[in-house]
């Protein structure tokens, strides 16, 4: 995916989501029309992206995860052997390696869903310890072309012996200092910063600030 077609999609997401929320929250008919065309508008910008029709856009607006009003939430699993050595899974769809993880689900709360997940790609139970990191794939490279947040997790496993879920061709722990060459979108840039949170013990999340002199220079207005 192009850098130029990512940028597209999350305009269009972000477009989308002002659009829901305009509807949802309507005081009167003509910001009901409004936001029907802020939805219009987005699912174009989606079809310039795709090379598809207004049409094809709208259609992938109605599937998931696109009918939401906040970013999508994706849980991750960070699973260390006895020597130090992290789990990862081998996906069928492309062959890439990636920490056990996926898009929570309502009903069940992230930590659960972490454990959901590794169940389902790793065959491992196992007891959630505390959160290593909240990152925002826009800054992280997951290439998606929705807005996603991902939550990882710290999970010891007593018994780590992973078999892969049926969406997966490999399950098995590599050194940290020797992950595959072929990473899934965004986990070659989020694990070093999840092992260095495991050893110190710290948690990382996207730093923001709302002083403009406590700002590094390229988030500030007009910064490079």
């Amino acid at each position: 995916m192009s850098d130029a077609r990512q940028e597209l999609y999350l305009i269009a997401d972000e477009m989308r989501g002002m659009a829901t929320l305009g509807r949802e929250f309507a005081s009167n008919v003509y910001e009901v029309e409004r936001a029907h065309r802020m939805m219009a508008l987005a699912a174009k910008v989606v079809a310039l992206a795709d090379e598809g029709t207004p049409a094809d856009g709208r259609a992938t607006f109605d599937a998931e995860p696109w009918q939401r009003i906040s970013p999508a939430i994706g849980v991750e699993a960070a699973v260390f052997d006895g020597r130090g050595d992290l789990l990862l899974v081998q996906r069928k769809d492309n062959a890439h390696w990636a920490i056990p993880g996926g898009i929570a689900e309502i009903g069940q709360t992230l930590a659960e869903a972490t454990l959901r997940e590794l169940w389902e790609e790793a065959g491992l139970r196992g007891a959630v310890r505390r959160l290593l990191g909240v990152f925002d794939g826009r800054l992280w490279g997951s290439r998606s072309k929705v807005h996603i947040v991902h939550f990882v997790f710290l999970v010891e496993c007593a018994e780590p012996a992973p078999v892969p879920g049926i969406e997966m061709l490999d399950a098995r722990f590599f050194p940290q200092a020797a992950m595959p060459a072929a990473m899934h979108r965004g986990h070659g840039e989020r694990i070093p910063k999840c092992c260095a949170m495991a050893r110190t013990g710290e948690t990382y999340f996207d730093p923001a600030s709302s002083d403009e002199r406590a700002m590094p220079m390229h988030q500030r207005p007009g910064g490079a």
